[in-house]
């Protein structure tokens, strides 16, 4: 475990670019709308969430593939620019993972992804492990294959490192992966796809993992664990341009400051000005916000 000041957090996960195009609004199945804008942004939930985590204030690693296309090139480069340590970014033969992204005038979006290079994260070598060991909080997604982020949660467990996973995309979980879960973090569709056809969704998750995080966007976020805890927090009212990544920069967030030990009520208000602080700006990585930017909103929040 970590002993320093600052929190330390490894994230296993996806590295992407995103390719972002705006329109006044998404279309329908089968239609063709005229876009605005169009841009290309370093992206992917892994990436995502270790820039949220290094820009909040964590020492981050990552622990991904890119293609030796490049997008691979400026992926890394990106990650490095952003504070978060890329030396366990393997680079792979072939594409980096992209995702086409459509951003309404609403702020909402559709999401499509091609894995490419995170499809070849299929082990964990021994700097990974020590790394892994070596942390206060392991982040994990499930844009690389799942089997890796169970090992890499399994070694986690073993350290005694906080384990949270972001079940997205969404997905039912293997038992052998949930054993080993000490906070889930879901938005309401992924929590039932991964909770199943429960009345009580949070009673369900419960019963496969001790503590969960559910984001509900501009409503802000609930907590529960199995002590019988249960927490809302608000979400800031901002103007919304884009809400790619809100939910990274939420768990990016969340995690550091539960690695930081502060009450949970705090964490989750905190989370929710990070989320709502990301929304303000188009593209992922660049509107990821900074620790400044979040203990802005937080204390209009509070």
């Amino acid at each position: 475990m970590s002993t320093g000041m600052s929190v330390r957090v490894v994230v296993v996960g996806s590295a992407n670019m995103d390719l972002v195009a705006t329109a006044p609004r998404l279309p329908a199945p089968g239609e063709t709308v005229l876009g605005t804008d169009f841009t290309t942004v370093a992206g992917g939930k892994g990436a995502n969430q270790a820039v949220a985590a290094a820009r909040a204030g964590a020492d981050c690693v990552l622990i991904g593939a890119v293609g030796d296309d490049p997008f691979g090139a400026t992926l890394r480069e990106g990650l490095r620019g952003a504070g978060v340590d890329a030396a366990l970014v393997r680079t792979v033969a072939g594409p980096s993972g992209v995702a086409l992204i459509a951003v309404g005038g609403d702020g909402e979006n559709q999401i499509l992804v091609v894995p490419g290079a995170n499809g070849a994260l299929t082990g964990l070598d021994e700097r990974d492990l020590a790394a892994i060991a070596a942390a206060d909080v392991l982040m994990a997604q499930l844009e690389v294959p799942v089997a890796t982020v169970t090992a890499a949660a399994r070694a986690a467990r073993a350290a005694g490192v906080t384990v949270l996973l972001n079940a997205a995309p969404a997905r039912q979980l293997p038992a052998d992966l949930l054993s080993t879960v000490d906070i889930l973090v879901v938005n309401e569709g992924e929590a039932r796809a991964v909770a199943g056809r429960a009345h009580d969704v949070l009673d369900a998750l419960l019963e496969l993992v001790p503590r969960v995080v559910l984001t509900l966007g501009a409503r802000g976020a609930a907590y529960a664990d199995r002590d019988g805890t249960r927490i809302t927090a608000p979400a800031p009212i901002v103007s919304t341009v884009d809400t790619t990544a809100a939910g990274d920069a939420f768990a990016g967030a969340f995690a550091v400051a539960w690695g930081e030990a502060r009450p949970v009520s705090e964490a989750l208000r905190w989370a929710c000005a990070a989320g709502a602080a990301c929304v303000r700006t188009l593209g992922a990585a660049g509107s990821l916000p900074t620790r400044q930017e979040i203990d802005g909103l937080y204390r209009v929040a509070a």
